[in-house]
C-alpha cells in the first residue's frame, strides 16, 4: 500500500513554451462538455469566450495557437443516464458527442481540436499521467467515506450540504451550490495528497496575480486556500463504476473523472511526447461551477507530476432565464440551435458576448436578444453602412478622399472656431475612434469582451451622430467646396466603418467579412497589428482612398422579429 509521501513537492518544470513575446504558441481551450445531454446556451457561452479571444489573438499575429474543445466521456452520470435511455455509454457518448460538434460548428467556434476522453490518445495520456503521480509519491491507498454527488462527480463536505426533502417527502441532503442530492459513500479508493500542496498553490497565486480573471474569483481561490483541504479520492471502486479508465495495475479501481477530464489539456498538445512544445502557455475558459476543479485540484496535479499550472484560467458566470436557473424540470433550458436559426449565427454570438459578464449570472430573454441586436447591429451598425454607401450619397462608389483643409489637424479641439469645417465635437468623436483599438485590445485580454463591445456600440453611436449632425445629403454637389466636405464626411464615415468592421470580426465574423468586403478592404488588410484609423488626418497616405468599394449585397442585418415562443430544447436523447 502506498502511503502519503513526507517530502514536500518539488517545483514544477517550466518548458520552452513560457517565451512571451510576438510568434510564441498558445493553447486556448474550452472545458470538454459533458456527453450526459445535449448543448445548451452555457455550454455556446463557454466556446464563443474561447473562440473570441482566438480570433483575436490571430488577427493581432501574435504566433501559433490553438482553440481546443471536446466531450467528457466517462464517469457514473454517462453510466446512469446511458441505462436510462436504454443505450450503451459508448453509444450515448457518440451520439451527444455529434450533437456538441454540430452545435459548435454551426456557430462558427474555430476549434483546432476537439478531444474525446474515449479516445485511445487521451486514455494513453491519462495512463501517463497517473504514472507520473505515483512516481512522485502523491497518490496512497486508503479507506474514504463522505457525501458523494453524482451529478457532479464529486464528494462534498458538510459545510457545501443543507437538508431537505426528497420527492416522496423524506429528508434528504443537497448540495448548497445545485441543490442536486448527495449520498452518504464509502469505498477505498487511491487519494491524492492534495493537503500537501496548500503552500505551493499560495506562492502560484502570489506570484501570478492574473492567473485566474476576473478578480474576484481569484480572491474566491485564496479564500478555498485558507479553509480545509483534505486529500483528494482520485478512484472509484470498479464495481461501482466501469464506465472510465482503469487504474494502471489496479483492475478493481477506476480512474476518477475530473482527473480523466482535466487531463485533455495535455493529451491535447500530444502528452507526454510534445506537450513541451506548447505547455503551459494555456489559457483555460471555464465557469465558476467547476473553478476548484481548475484552479485548485488541476494546478496541484500538475505540481504532483512535475508540470507547471496553467498560465491563465478565465472564469465566468452562469446564463439564467427569465431569472430562474436552466432545468429540464423546468422546461426552460435554451436550446442555441434555434437561437441561431431565430436571431441568426452573428445575431446571437453578438448578444451572449455583449450582455454576458463574467463577474456575475446574466439573464435570457427572447426580447432583450430581439432589442439588442436589433438596436446595434440592424439599426446602428448596418443603418450606417447603407447611409453611407448609398448612390443617392456616393454616387461614384468609391472611397472618396478626405481634405485637410475641411478637418485641419489641431492640438486643441476646443480652438477650432474659424478652422475648417469640423466642429470640437467632430474631434472629439475622432479622438474616440482612434483609441478604441487599443481599448479593444486591453478588454479582450482582460476578459472582459463585452466592455469591449460596449465602446465599439458607442463609437458606433458617435458616428451616426457625426453623419447626422452635417447633412451630406444637404450639401450641394455643384459647389466644390461643399463637395470637398461632403467627401470628408464620407471619407471620414467609412474609416470608422472599417474600424468597427475589423475589431467586430473575432465575434460577428460573416457580418464583420460582409461589411470589410463592401468598403472594399481585401483579407490581407484585415489584420489588427496594422489598423490605423484615418491616416489623412495625420498627413500619412490612405491606401483606400480612392479604392472602388466592393458590390453592394444589400442589408448589412435585417431586423429581427419577436419570436412567438422561447427557445426552449427540443433534442431528445
Amino acid at each position: 500500500m502506498l502511503r502519503p509521501p513526507r517530502r514536500l513537492p518539488r517545483p514544477p518544470r517550466r518548458a520552452a513554451a513560457t517565451a512571451t513575446g510576438p510568434g510564441r504558441r498558445l493553447l486556448l481551450s474550452t472545458p470538454i462538455f459533458y456527453a450526459n445531454g445535449p448543448p445548451h446556451i452555457g455550454h455556446l457561452y463557454s466556446a464563443l469566450l474561447a473562440d473570441a479571444l482566438h480570433r483575436h489573438r490571430g488577427l493581432r499575429g501574435a504566433g501559433p495557437g490553438r482553440l481546443s474543445t471536446g466531450t467528457d466521456e466517462h464517469g457514473l452520470k454517462i453510466q446512469q443516464a446511458a441505462a436510462a435511455a436504454g443505450t450503451s455509454p459508448p453509444e450515448l457518448c457518440e451520439r451527444v458527442s455529434g450533437l456538441f460538434r454540430q452545435a459548435l460548428t454551426q456557430a462558427a467556434v474555430s476549434f483546432t481540436d476537439f478531444t474525446r476522453t474515449s479516445e485511445p490518445r487521451h486514455q494513453r495520456a491519462v495512463r501517463h499521467f497517473w504514472g507520473a503521480l505515483r512516481d512522485s509519491g502523491a497518490l496512497y491507498k486508503g479507506s474514504y467515506e463522505g457525501w458523494y454527488c453524482t451529478p457532479e462527480e464529486c464528494f462534498l463536505p458538510e459545510s457545501q450540504l443543507a437538508e431537505r426533502r426528497d420527492a416522496q417527502g423524506r429528508p434528504c441532503k443537497v448540495s448548497l451550490e445545485t441543490g442536486h442530492q448527495v449520498h452518504w459513500t464509502k469505498e477505498e479508493n487511491y487519494m491524492f495528497r492534495l493537503s500537501a500542496f496548500r503552500d505551493p498553490l499560495r506562492k502560484w497565486l502570489r506570484d501570478n496575480p492574473r492567473a485566474i480573471s476576473p478578480d474576484p474569483f481569484y480572491q474566491n481561490v485564496l479564500r478555498w486556500l485558507d479553509e480545509d483541504l483534505p486529500d483528494l479520492s482520485v478512484s472509484r471502486e470498479r464495481s461501482r463504476l466501469q464506465w472510465g479508465i482503469p487504474v494502471p495495475s489496479d483492475s478493481t479501481q477506476t480512474i476518477y473523472v475530473w482527473v480523466d477530464a482535466l487531463v485533455n489539456y495535455l493529451s491535447v498538445v500530444g502528452y507526454p511526447e510534445r506537450h513541451g512544445e506548447w505547455w503551459p502557455a494555456a489559457h483555460h475558459v471555464v465557469g465558476k461551477d467547476i473553478l476548484k476543479f481548475h484552479a485548485v485540484y488541476w494546478p496541484a496535479l500538475l505540481m504532483a507530476a512535475g508540470l507547471a499550472p496553467p498560465e491563465r484560467i478565465f472564469v465566468h458566470s452562469h446564463w439564467t432565464v427569465r431569472g430562474q436557473k436552466m432545468s429540464k424540470s423546468l422546461g426552460n433550458v435554451i436550446d442555441p440551435s434555434a437561437c441561431i436559426g431565430q436571431y441568426t449565427l452573428d445575431g446571437f454570438r453578438y448578444f451572449l458576448l455583449r450582455q454576458g459578464v463574467p463577474e456575475r449570472d446574466c439573464d435570457y430573454y427572447d426580447e432583450k436578444v430581439v432589442k439588442l441586436v436589433n438596436s446595434e447591429l440592424a439599426d446602428a451598425l448596418g443603418g450606417l453602412l447603407n447611409r453611407s454607401t448609398a448612390l443617392s450619397i456616393n454616387p461614384s462608389n468609391t472611397y472618396p478622399c478626405f481634405s485637410e483643409s475641411c478637418f485641419p489637424k489641431v492640438l486643441d479641439y476646443r480652438e477650432t472656431n474659424g478652422i475648417g469645417r469640423a466642429s470640437a465635437e467632430d474631434y472629439e468623436f475622432v479622438a474616440s475612434v482612434a483609441s478604441l483599438p487599443l481599448q479593444v485590445a486591453s478588454y479582450f485580454e482582460g476578459f472582459q469582451i463585452y466592455k469591449a463591445l460596449e465602446c465599439i456600440a458607442l463609437c458606433v453611436r458617435q458616428t451616426n451622430s457625426f453623419f447626422q449632425r452635417h447633412r451630406p445629403w444637404k450639401l450641394d454637389r455643384k459647389d466644390p467646396a461643399e463637395q470637398l466636405w461632403l467627401d470628408t464626411i464620407i471619407h471620414v464615415t467609412l474609416e470608422c466603418l472599417r474600424v468597427f468592421g475589423t475589431l467586430l470580426q473575432p465575434v460577428i465574423p460573416h457580418a464583420a467579412d460582409k461589411l470589410l468586403s463592401r468598403l472594399g478592404v481585401e483579407p490581407e488588410e484585415r489584420g489588427l497589428s496594422s489598423l490605423t484609423f484615418l491616416p489623412r488626418y495625420s498627413g500619412k497616405p490612405c491606401p483606400f482612398e480612392g479604392r472602388q468599394l466592393g458590390p453592394d449585397t444589400g442589408v448589412l442585418f435585417h431586423r429581427l422579429e419577436r419570436p412567438r415562443q422561447h427557445q426552449t430544447e427540443t433534442k431528445k436523447l
